[in-house]
């Protein structure tokens, strides 16, 4: 008697050719106030991390110690390169800069009002959020400015980089933008990932698959139902 074939059910191969991607949040950040706004660059806030931000970074980068990694890359503003700093110590590593995956420009709301109006539910956050779009925000980026240059940044490193793996550290409004164009979702799906957070993409031929959101098992093992905004 003939055996009978059986046919598993496959699991996930990266096609040759593929650039993998940890996609990853800054910590978190300092906290705004009235009389104390963050420092700008190129008209964007760029808050230093708070403590809990440099601890967040400090377990991001035990966590990803013994990873595979060609290559690290992060923005123009400091958040990113102080969250990046640990797991560049670890692997002896420089990071790359990529302003294009900068924090979305939130106009006449940037150096920490941003977060001031969303505590006091302005009518403006409340418009943006229902409509999901960021142009709502007075002088603000709208949702087509920041996916065009997200999706340049994006595509920048992944031609750099065929069979290899990068860390990219970026901010909340990036990650949402990233991954609701690959999933086609709703503009905000993905908005208010966790500080610190990985999401696991893979890159080949113009997609890009989601294999993971909002990874922060190196944080706690808590289930999170808070949501975090931006900036």
């Amino acid at each position: 008697m003939s055996e009978t074939k059986v046919y598993r059910q496959q699991k996930f191969i990266k096609p040759a050719g593929a650039t993998e991607i940890l996609l990853i949040r800054h910590g978190e950040s300092r906290a705004a106030t009235e009389d104390d706004p963050f420092p700008l660059v190129n008209g964007q806030g760029d808050p230093e991390l708070a403590a809990t931000g440099r601890e967040q970074a400090q377990q991001l980068g035990q966590r990803l110690a013994d990873h595979a990694i060609d290559a690290i890359y992060v923005t123009n503003l400091r958040r990113t390169h102080e969250t990046a700093a640990p797991l560049c110590k670890l692997k002896g590593m420089v990071p790359n800069v990529m302003e294009d995956l900068r924090e979305v420009h939130l106009g006449d709301w940037e150096g920490g009002l941003f977060r001031i109006m969303a505590h006091q539910e302005h009518p403006k956050i409340v418009e943006m959020r229902e409509q999901q779009e960021w142009g709502k925000i007075p002088g603000g980026e709208s949702n087509a400015e920041l996916d065009a240059r997200v999706t340049r940044g994006l595509n920048s490193i992944v031609t750099k980089h065929p069979d290899q793996v990068v860390v990219v550290v970026v901010h909340g409004g990036v990650i949402g933008s990233v991954l609701s164009q690959a999933t086609r979702s709703e503009p905000f799906a993905f908005v208010g990932a966790d500080n610190a957070s990985i999401s696991h993409l893979i890159a080949f031929n113009g997609r890009i698959s989601v294999r993971r959101f909002n990874d922060t098992s190196h944080l706690s093992t808590a289930i999170s139902a808070q949501v975090s905004m931006p900036t």
